[in-house]
């Protein structure tokens, strides 16, 4: 089987490998992560992402109000903005409202996980392989200022990393925030992240509305049940940005008592969004016809704090003409 093969006229698969026996099925529609198969201990081989049998599955979720985004990158803009409204060099600028007809989310309708990318190249030494996806948004199309041609590059090292490293490029200033939307799931995607410990290296959070629109304020979490400083379960129910430690090297930490497994988050981001929750209720079939559930996954959603185009004491998320962005985000796995 050829590394990159074409599933229809409009999308591309192919398969990383690594010399440890890890397998990530990436999709050229949404640049997605659809299965990422590691070797356990005892000999299993378990899929640790949530997702669908079928490239047309993932196109068909994103037809219906409420996509779990499973595997996709996010963006052109990560998260909320509120009102879908921001200003830019003295500009107002209006992007859509897709969240509830009122804010927007994750890039909208046209945003970059539901667009047909281009797998433009593959390589391999026998130890690690990578893939390279680019696509090139157009601003009448989700109505940010600037044509953007972002590329993404997946690679899977022999260190057990799945490395995914963002660049783009826009023909006018812009604001840009990218991530990617993985839910995962250590016991395998039929597994419950309840019985899984966490840690997360942060010490605030963003305080949000009840909207989940950040106020411009921040939480201390010495006190607070979200305070993943030392492992603990999984919550039930979260959908928090954490501002990230400068200078700690893992973000975050995931652990299956049950495979022995253990996944480390790294990033250069300031933020990264946690996720558990309503998206996969009242039930999504997945792989293998699993039903889903609503903590069938976590998502470690690294990126720029929600809404920072409306908060000037939040990292910035301009982007300049011609400038090159880049940014990298690690999955590393220890069996």
């Amino acid at each position: 089987m050829k590394p990159i093969h074409q599933i229809n006229a409009n999308i591309s698969k192919c398969t990383l490998t690594n010399v440890n026996g890890i397998e990530a099925d990436i999709l050229s529609y949404g640049a997605t992560l659809t299965s990422l198969r590691i070797p356990t201990k005892d000999g299993k081989i378990i899929d640790v992402v949530l997702g669908f049998e079928t490239a047309e599955q993932y196109v068909q979720t994103f037809e219906k109000e409420g996509s779990p985004y499973f595997g996709a990158v996010v963006g052109r803009y990560a998260g909320r903005i509120k009102n879908g409204n921001f200003m830019l060099n003295d500009q107002s600028y209006q992007v859509e409202k897709n969240l509830n007809h009122q804010h927007h989310l994750h890039g909208g309708k046209h945003g970059l996980s539901m667009a047909y990318w281009k797998m433009m190249d593959y390589s391999t030494d026998g130890k690690s392989s990578a893939v390279k996806l680019q696509y090139n948004l157009k601003e009448e199309d989700d109505l940010f200022p600037g044509d953007l041609l972002v590329t993404v590059m997946y690679t899977l090292t022999e260190k057990n990393e799945l490395k995914i490293t963002y660049q783009a490029i826009s023909t006018q200033d812009t604001i840009l925030n990218l991530t990617q939307h993985s839910y995962f799931n250590l016991d395998g995607h039929d597994g419950d992240v309840q019985n899984q410990m966490l840690q997360i290296n942060a010490a605030k959070i963003l305080a949000t509305d009840a909207e989940l629109i950040p106020n411009g304020s921040f939480i201390e979490l010495s006190d607070h049940p979200f305070n993943f400083a030392n492992p603990k379960p999984c919550p039930d129910s979260i959908d928090t940005s954490f501002v990230l430690t400068e200078n700690v090297p893992v973000i975050a930490t995931l652990f299956s008592m049950q495979n022995q497994l253990r996944m480390h988050v790294y990033t250069d981001q300031p933020s990264i969004h946690i996720y558990v929750g309503g998206k996969l209720e009242p039930g999504i079939k997945g792989k293998q016809d699993v039903v889903y559930h609503s903590t069938s996954g976590i998502c470690f959603e690294a990126q720029h704090f929600p809404d920072s185009p409306n908060h000037n004491i939040f990292p910035t998320t301009l982007l300049k003409k011609g400038e090159n962005y880049h940014q990298t985000t690690i999955f590393k796995f220890e069996i």
